[in-house]
């Protein structure tokens, strides 16, 4: 699975130790390659029959700092056992074991654990790329505007969601490619919100 997580950063950064990069990070959610059964979202939409994978691109500060968990060794572990979640039972049990040992979790922790959920349910709506900037999330879908994805469940989903939200919500093509703006999206959290908001909304059939 490829995770791509792209942080600004202020003044300090998360380069608490010197060892220690988001580069290193990044690389750790990199190069691999396998599939996993999303279980994140309740009811059956058919977007994970276009998508290979749903990569992220982000301004949001997401990590564990360093005065959280100290040593950049078991920081690298945690990501790595946070990188094979698949179910939302699994990442309570996650984030039960980091308060049990470390306490309560920074905001840029819990931030960091939605990337998982997030990620999975993009791509049951067939999402490629999800960019959250600005107080804004953009969801890029299918490359291929031919694509059956354009006629199946997920995609209604997705066009039932936006004409309840004409406000928030922006269509466009640009460049052969379809795309989702929805706007006052704040953090990973409201975004994994309304993903979920997406998915559980109701196709008609004649």
């Amino acid at each position: 699975i490829v995770i791509m997580i792209i942080v600004l950063f202020f003044s300090k950064g998360i380069m608490g130790e010197k060892e220690f990069s988001w580069a290193r990070l990044r690389s750790l959610f990199q190069g691999r390659s396998r599939k996993k059964k999303a279980a994140l979202a309740d009811g059956e939409v058919s977007g994970d029959e276009f998508v290979e994978d749903c990569s992220l691109d982000s301004d949001l500060e997401m990590y564990f700092p360093d005065n959280y968990v100290p040593g950049s060794s078991e920081r690298m572990l945690l990501y790595r056992e946070l990188d094979n979640i698949v179910s939302d039972s699994e990442l309570e049990a996650y984030q039960k074991r980091l308060e049990d040992r470390f306490g309560k979790i920074p905001r840029e922790g819990m931030e960091l654990m939605q990337v998982v959920p997030l990620r999975q349910l993009g791509k049951q709506l067939g999402c490629e790329k999800i960019i959250l900037k600005q107080g804004n999330m953009q969801m890029r879908f299918v490359s291929n505007t031919d694509s059956p994805f354009y006629r199946s469940a997920a995609f209604s989903k997705v066009l039932r969601f936006v004409n309840k939200h004409l406000r928030r919500c922006r269509l466009n093509e640009a460049y052969g490619r379809n795309s989702l703006n929805i706007s006052r999206v704040e953090t990973v959290g409201e975004a994994v919100f309304l993903l979920r908001e997406m998915i559980n909304e109701t196709v008609l059939t004649d």
